[in-house]
């Protein structure tokens, strides 16, 4: 009997010792969010397989990741974005994913040219794309009605509604509403490559520190400091307060991507609808939002972790997934009968492609993104350092 009753124990720990546990990160700024329905999905058709996700907040995603990947506690895989990448692969981050994708059955329903677009600094494939989006402005139509304006084209035209639609409705000497909702706290780069990006900016030395770069970037400035156009939290805005603002009619125009239009025409009806970025320099500028998956050459469990994120890509799991961040899906079969958001945030989207942009695939991308950009920023528009000293701060990271 005893011995009967140590196999029997040694089988349940082999039973135990065989499930495999994925530990993954992302990050969703919507607390009603699909996940837990989708680890279930996947754990009952993979039932050696179990999914430990972890819901990050956005705001620390970055650094923790790259503390815990230096501290050997990283997860085994993880929601990442395209600037993120280079530092990732310079750090030997990132398991190469090409072998596993060329055989995976969905591979040929993602959206064309998205893997292309995703690929590493040295054409490998470490990131497999999950959503997908691009920037543009949301204005109010009903206030734009009122005054009796258009959507801007052009600098100059978002420079007069901005003016125009800053009001002071109870007279009390504080504007009740401002013209534009600026995100000067990280992630607001996408803002700012808008008005001064399109100015023939150039990643390198010499080319963020040219006079036209230089009188765009205090122009922008001027927005915030002379103009007043901007609420006076801006410089420390971050995503949560750009949206509530836009949404509680506190700001008659931002720059977000279709990701938050569910949202905000759920608040503002058909008071709301999107166009096109302004063109601001030689050629508009938008930048294109990308979200991916990708697993980390740390990770003991592997093959259980690409059976989780290719999962999460595929068909009518990317949809779902989807629903959550509110973006696109880089399904072809998802595409063809899309219903979660209304036309006009699509068409919007679909407008801004042909001059979306990219920022550089570089290591330094990283410490723009998280670091030097929203500080020169928010001291640029606190006015402790001009506006110059702003770009050449910014050149100097990619002049090393």
């Amino acid at each position: 009997m005893a011995t009967f009753g140590m196999a029997a124990a040694l089988m349940l720990t082999g039973a135990a010792n065989a499930q495999e546990t994925v530990h993954f990160w992302y990050h969703f700024d919507n607390p009603e969010n699909p996940m837990s329905e989708l680890v279930e999905k996947f754990e009952k058709a993979n039932p050696g397989i179990k999914i430990d996700a972890e819901n990050v907040p956005w705001n620390s995603y970055y650094d923790s990741l790259y503390t815990n990947l230096v501290g050997g506690n990283a997860p085994d895989a993880a929601m990442v974005k395209l600037f993120a990448q280079p530092r990732l692969v310079d750090m030997e981050a990132l398991e190469p994913l090409d072998d596993r994708i060329a055989a995976w059955a969905g591979k040929d329903d993602l959206i064309d040219n998205i893997l292309e677009i995703n690929a590493g600094p040295d054409g490998k494939q470490y990131y497999l794309p999950v959503q997908y989006v691009v920037l543009y402005l949301y204005y109010r139509t009903d206030l734009f009605e009122q005054a009796g304006l258009t959507p801007p084209k052009t600098c100059e035209e978002f420079l007069h509604a901005a003016k125009t639609l800053t009001i002071d409705e109870n007279g009390d000497g504080t504007p009740d509403i401002y013209g534009f909702g600026f995100r000067g706290g990280r992630g607001g780069h996408d803002h700012w490559g808008t008005f001064v990006l399109g100015h023939g900016a150039k990643f390198e030395k010499g080319g963020l520190t040219t006079p036209e770069l230089i009188k765009a970037n205090q122009w922008l400035v001027d927005l915030f400091r002379e103009h007043k156009v901007f609420p006076p939290s801006a410089p420390n805005d971050g995503f949560q307060e750009i949206i509530g603002a836009f949404k509680a009619g506190k700001t008659a125009m931002t720059i977000h991507h279709i990701g938050s239009a569910n949202d905000i025409a759920q608040a503002l009806g058909d008071k709301v609808s999107a166009v096109p970025v302004p063109q601001c320099g030689e050629k508009p500028w938008t930048l294109y939002g990308d979200e991916s998956l990708a697993i980390f050459s740390s990770s003991k469990v592997k093959d259980a972790a690409w059976k989780w994120i290719s999962f999460l890509a595929e068909a009518e799991n990317n949809v779902l997934f989807n629903q959550a961040t509110g973006q696109l899906t880089v399904t072809k079969s998802g595409s063809e009968n899309w219903t979660l958001h209304d036309k006009r945030f699509v068409d919007a989207t679909v407008a801004s492609m042909p001059f979306a942009a990219l920022l550089p695939q570089t290591q330094e991308t990283s410490d723009f993104v998280n670091t030097v950009w929203p500080t020169t920023m928010q001291r640029a528009l606190t006015g402790r350092i001009s506006a110059e000293r702003m770009m050449q701060e910014i050149e100097a990271l990619y002049a090393q």
